[in-house]
């Protein structure tokens, strides 16, 4: 058997603008959601489905492209959520008091 190794495109215009609009939406929705029950979640899965599904209408998508957009997005959030604990709870360092 012969089997031919082609080379895949992995970071695409089309990956990294899908990677922050959908940064951006599930940031926003994340925010809100911090901010008025007090905890974030873990949008890494949603964002994997949906990207799959957007990637899939373009003709000449890979999962490698899959994987730049989730891992965009998961980078956002992982600082989107660090941010609305500090601004939910405020510097924990700023209200300890020594009793």
């Amino acid at each position: 058997m012969n089997f031919e190794q082609k080379s895949l495109a992995e970071i695409t215009i089309k990956a990294v603008v899908l990677g922050v609009l959908l940064s951006m939406i599930l940031a926003a929705a994340n925010a809100y959601l911090g901010l008025f029950a007090g905890m974030t979640v873990s949008a890494s899965i949603p964002a994997a489905v949906l990207s799959m599904g957007i990637l899939r209408l373009f003709a000449r998508s890979n999962i490698l492209e899959n994987n730049i957009v989730q891992t965009a997005e998961r980078v956002v959030l992982i600082e989107h959520g660090y941010i609305v604990s500090r601004f939910k709870w405020g510097d924990a360092s700023s209200q300890a008091e020594i009793v």
